[in-house]
């Protein structure tokens, strides 16, 4: 699986989530459901996954922001139009990288200040695998607020974007 059809699917993925939960209403999706979660509201968990996303493509560019975004989004309408954004630079700095690129070292400091250096490649695939952790406990908080979600499963992905399953 190249790089490319990783964030089709990362990003298909989330929106999946997204869109269920947005279908809830604004209360639903700003309630609390369990202080077990790596975040409490669906809101703040989809938040999270866009603010991580945000973060890391501004350290895969060489700038540095001082804390994850999207913890002050107040809304779902304002949190997806941020994302839409976001996943326009995203796709286009994903699908311009080429093998040697993938190799450089990027250096960054975490929001705590400590320093560290890895190859690109392993942060590319890195945020699509943060995000899915995130996502399973989406898929948690929507069963216990409305029912099971649909899969956002990789072979589900590929059935639905090869024509080979409905969307």
């Amino acid at each position: 699986m190249t790089n490319q059809e990783l964030y089709a699917y990362h990003r298909w993925a989330n929106r999946r989530l997204f869109d269920v939960a947005a279908a809830l209403g604004e209360d639903a999706c700003g309630r609390a459901i369990g202080a077990h979660f790596s975040f409490p509201t669906l809101r703040r968990m989809l938040s999270h996954i866009y603010g991580a996303d945000a973060l890391w493509l501004s350290r895969w560019k060489g700038a540095a922001l001082p804390a994850v975004p999207g913890a002050a989004i107040a809304t779902m309408a304002d949190l997806r139009a941020q994302w839409d954004v976001l996943e326009g630079e995203q796709r286009t700095f994903v699908e311009a990288l080429g093998p040697a690129e993938l190799g450089r070292d990027v250096h960054y400091k975490t929001t705590e200040g400590v320093a560290f250096h890895t190859p690109l490649g392993v942060l590319v695939q890195h945020v699509a695998v943060h995000a899915a952790h995130h996502r399973s406990e989406i898929a948690t908080m929507l069963t216990m607020v409305s029912g099971s979600p649909p899969d956002t499963g990789l072979v589900t992905w590929y059935r639905i974007t090869s024509g080979q399953a409905p969307t």
